[in-house]
């Protein structure tokens, strides 16, 4: 999908779907034109499918001398048969139903994990509705998120909520939370190891009053 996005967004589908212009049997100059410019699209292409391409299935697709006998070659070796296809797809819509937030896993690399697999999922043929995804991440998140998540559902229509949106709403949570945390342990430490200024008053002051003491020993 990257590839042919590339591909048409230089506007060189053409050597895609048609192939490479090729000059006929006492061709006039004009034809000769046209095939030794198709003829140099078609190299472009190829490099950007060399550029691209792994290198250990570069070497399966070296003898081909178009960049559309390397597409349509590429397309059969690994685009797979129908049940191939359908059995994968399962997997994902397995992987996407188990889906849940790891532990110390953040609300950004938990959202990436989830979309990878839709993603991976659209690539297979299957739509899924942006409710579905939202619905499906606010029921996978922490205990900790339950207050955040109940104030989602209870102010806003999921149906139309878009999966930033609610990426942003949680982001905002997650940070409050973090400072909340750095909050009670800077509170705990305060707690269990008191200022070491109060510490020296208190040193001095002693100091003073034992020497008080002494002189008034010293007067009797």
């Amino acid at each position: 999908m990257l590839m042919e996005n590339l591909i048409r967004s230089k506007e060189l589908w053409e050597l895609i779907e048609v192939g490479v212009t090729v000059a006929p049997e006492n061709a006039t100059l004009d034809q000769l034109q046209a095939a030794a410019a198709s003829k140099l699209k078609d190299l472009k292409v190829k490099n950007y499918f060399f550029q691209s391409i792994d290198r250990s299935i570069l070497e399966t697709i070296l003898d081909r001398d178009t960049s559309r006998s390397i597409w349509e070659a590429t397309r059969r070796k690994y685009q797979g048969s129908t049940n191939v296809k359908r059995a994968h797809l399962q997997a994902l819509r397995r992987e996407f139903e188990v889906l849940a937030v790891k532990e110390d896993e953040s609300v950004n690399d938990y959202f990436a994990r989830t979309l990878a697999i839709v993603n991976r999922m659209s690539a297979q043929g299957e739509t899924m509705e942006h409710t579905v995804i939202v619905e499906k991440i606010l029921r996978s998140m922490p205990e900790k998120f339950n207050y955040v998540v109940c104030s989602i559902e209870q102010s806003n229509d999921v149906t139309i909520m878009s999966i930033d949106e609610l990426q942003s709403s949680l982001i905002v949570q997650e940070q409050c939370m973090k400072v909340q945390g750095e909050h009670s342990e800077e509170h705990a430490l305060k707690v269990s190891n008191p200022g070491r200024g109060g510490g020296r008053g208190r040193g001095r002051n002693s100091t003073n009053a034992s020497r008080g003491r002494g002189r008034r020993m010293q007067n009797k």
